[in-house]
């Protein structure tokens, strides 16, 4: 006679489930990327109700803005209103206007008119903005992980020489600077006081935009100052974070088994210790990568950078919800979707890492 133990689970032979078991990787990533998608639209949601709660009326904004600037006829005023809340999403109840809002922005990829542009949509507004925004703070974001994971590392390295405490003191002082302060200490330096460097703007007014060499030489001529202020500030606090991973892992046997074999300690510190310092910065770095636009607003106002930030503000000023929600949708989009690919990449640069398990 056969027994079979009932507490013991049986795995299925055939169908989706033992598919998935045989391919637990493949389970893992339908699993996070259904709750993705569940994070996504939670996010999108409270968003929407929490910019729509706001006090203030658009629409009155838009009639104020159109009596100042335009003829116009105060007897016409109620079909107009009847429009203008319509086009933009406004009438009927808050339900309903949020139903109307995510099938727009879902299926149609619309977000609907913008006030500060009217009547241009807010996604074309905002895809103006977008590559001023991903050119300037992306790149920077970029070059101060780079420099401060490897100074960082180094100074870990070599702790206790003098290029270290160097190093490792300016971090500290300067890493929780605010990037507008030293945003405008670099004006005032570069612009203001040796005229060497532009203050203002993205580009020289007087050179047509395009693909050419003179206008790339201008961009970044005039997008030097705010991309420096932002590269020093984000370098000093990476070198923090890279050190602190550094040290812990200086005595640990595999480096200590390296060094009794001979190895070169720029081989050490690049083939052992960096790979498991490394990790943890990539992690950090995928999720910042999210906010590049969120801590810098200030930067862009500074220098009427006419990237996102300066967008954002602009269309909290005049109460334009659409354009408001497009920034805050597209900043949730890159932080949770940052947030997936990470998860997914790391297994595969990890070995030791097993969500699945």
């Amino acid at each position: 006679m056969v027994t079979v133990d009932k507490g013991q689970d049986i795995a299925p032979s055939s169908g989706v489930r033992a598919w998935l078991s045989r391919h637990p990787l493949a389970a893992y990533a339908i699993r996070r990327f259904g709750l993705y998608l569940v994070e996504l639209w939670g996010a999108l949601t409270i968003a929407f109700f929490f910019f729509r709660l706001m006090p203030g009326d658009p629409i009155q904004t838009l009639i104020q803005t159109l009596q100042q600037n335009y003829i116009y006829n105060q007897q016409a005023s109620v079909e107009i209103i009847t429009r203008y809340r319509h086009e933009f999403g406004l009438d009927g109840n808050l339900f309903s206007q949020y139903l109307k809002y995510m099938q727009k922005l879902v299926l149609h990829g619309d977000m609907g008119p913008s006030l500060i542009n009217y009547p241009t949509s807010a996604q074309t507004v905002i895809l103006r903005s977008l590559p001023w925004t991903i050119g300037l703070l992306g790149i920077s974001a970029v070059l101060a992980w780079i420099f401060g994971v490897v100074i960082g590392a180094v100074a870990g390295w070599r702790r206790g020489k003098l290029g270290s405490r160097i190093a490792t003191n300016l971090s500290i002082a300067l890493s929780h600077v605010p990037y507008f302060f030293v945003a405008l200490i670099l004006v005032y330096i570069f612009a203001y006081s040796l005229g060497m460097l532009p203050a203002r703007s993205a580009y020289d007014s007087n050179i047509s935009p395009g693909l050419t060499p003179e206008f790339f030489g201008s961009v970044l001529k005039y997008g030097l100052l705010p991309a420096l202020s932002i590269v020093l500030i984000g370098t000093f606090s990476w070198i923090l974070s890279t050190r602190m991973l550094m040290i812990p892992i200086l005595g640990e046997d595999y480096l200590v088994y390296a060094e009794a074999k001979g190895l070169k300690g720029s081989r050490i510190l690049t083939r052992y210790a960096l790979r498991n310092c490394y990790l943890p910065q990539i992690t950090a770095f995928g999720i910042s990568l999210g906010f590049i636009f969120n801590g810098n607003v200030l930067v862009e106002q500074l220098f009427n950078y006419p990237g996102l930030g300066t967008t954002l503000v602009t269309a909290i000023q005049q109460l334009d919800f659409n354009t408001i929600l497009g920034v805050t949708n597209i900043a949730i989009f890159s932080v949770l979707t940052a947030v997936l690919i990470l998860d997914l990449l790391l297994p595969l640069l990890d070995p030791r890492v097993k969500y699945w398990n």
